[in-house]
């Protein structure tokens, strides 16, 4: 299959094709017919009254039954890459216009609704959210009970203190625990974006979310 097939097909999934590099053979390097090549002109240009060890003949040999063994060990293990990228695709595919729970400290308001997110309350008592503009100025503050350890959810209606609706953007989080004798802890924040394409990475899938950026497949918590 062509490059330009290949990127179509890619592009029609809603996916980020990875970069690829025509590969040349590397001239340093000695394959089974550069070995056969020379062990037979080794075997013609041999002194007739002085003709090689049997010995020499056995270990060449295995040389080269070595050297086919490990082509044949890449050839499958290229194989198994292909289709790792192939289930990745797939992967990838199946994911797009979900919505994902992922670790993120930004959520991405639109021009309507609110947006929602999460943190893990270490014991009882309560959650303080703080949200800030890109200015660093705090716009709301969100307080949601925790009734026991666990997820806490929270949600933001969009609007600042007064109750103005804030314009679209992207805005951050920070979380707070506090227990009940008064201790207060730093909480990591979960947050909720639309998978709006997938990049095919050579490390594996990274997600593009919509108003958040990147993040790799491993991050996500939830997909909803």
């Amino acid at each position: 299959m062509s490059t330009s097939v290949n990127s179509d097909l890619y592009s029609s999934l809603g996916l980020t094709a990875p970069n690829s590099a025509t590969k040349t053979k590397d001239k340093s390097a000695l394959d089974q017919a550069d070995f056969l090549k020379l062990m037979t002109t080794q075997l013609q240009h041999q002194d007739p009254t002085k003709p090689m060890d049997n010995s020499q003949m056995v270990a060449q040999m295995a040389q080269l039954s070595t050297v086919q063994g490990i082509t044949d060990l890449n050839t499958s293990v290229k194989g198994f890459q292909q289709s790792m990228a192939s289930d990745q695709v797939l992967r990838g595919a199946a994911l797009v216009g979900h919505e994902v729970m992922v670790p993120s400290t930004k959520v991405a308001l639109e021009a309507e609704g609110g947006t929602s997110g999460t943190v893990a309350a270490p014991s009882a008592g309560s959650v303080t959210v703080d949200i800030t503009d890109a200015n660093g100025l705090k716009v709301n503050q969100l307080t949601v009970p925790a009734d026991a350890a666990g997820e806490v959810a929270f949600q933001w209606d969009g609007t600042n203190a007064d109750g103005k609706r804030m314009p679209a953007g992207s805005y951050t989080v920070t979380a707070t625990h506090t227990d009940s004798a008064g201790a207060q802890s730093k909480l990591n924040t979960y947050v909720q974006a639309e998978v709006e394409s997938v990049t095919v990475g050579t490390d594996g899938l990274y997600l593009n979310l919509k108003g958040l950026g990147t993040a790799p497949l491993d991050y996500v918590l939830r997909v909803s």
